[in-house]
């Protein structure tokens, strides 16, 4: 059925093309990749994202840009900590590299002998976005799905 449109609590698949446009750099695409799927409605994409895809029917192509607000919000230097050197072990720190914590992704800014000032900020803070999205497949969200707010594979599994 190609009436179906992208809304609320269906599983849409994508594939998209993410530039920055102040100077067209690709930051991320599902070329060459499986198309992204997700479970709309869910706060599982940015904001934007969904809002500017709502209505789209299979096959359909939108070109959008998303102002940070819309996207991954300005930087805050509340997103800026210190953490204790020695909760890192034996990692070898350098300014610029980015680690995974329980919190989540973050950047190395600075390391002293005793503490490390780690930014929480997502990379992609304070940028406009551009993005380039085509709809694969749409259906409908099963009930586990919609009761667990993400999608399931074949045989249940988490994507």
């Amino acid at each position: 059925m190609t009436d179906k449109k992208l809304e609320k609590d269906m599983i849409a698949s994508v594939h998209y093309t993410g530039t920055l446009p102040k100077d067209g750099e690709v930051f991320d695409s599902s070329e060459g990749r499986d198309p992204l799927t997700f479970l709309v409605g869910h706060r599982q994409m940015i904001p934007g994202f969904e809002r500017e895809m709502l209505g789209a029917t299979v096959g359909e192509r939108r070109e959008f840009t998303l102002a940070p607000e819309d996207a991954y919000g300005m930087p805050s230097d509340e997103h800026v900590v210190k953490v204790p050197r020695n909760e890192f072990g034996d990692i070898e720190l350098v300014a610029g590299m980015t680690l995974m914590s329980d919190a989540g992704p973050f950047t190395v800014q600075e390391v002293t002998d005793d503490e490390v000032t780690a930014d929480f900020n997502h990379k992609l803070a304070g940028e406009s976005l551009t993005f380039s999205v085509e709809v694969v497949e749409l259906r409908s969200a099963s009930e586990t799905e919609l009761a667990h707010g993400h999608v399931h594979g074949p045989g249940g599994e988490h994507h």
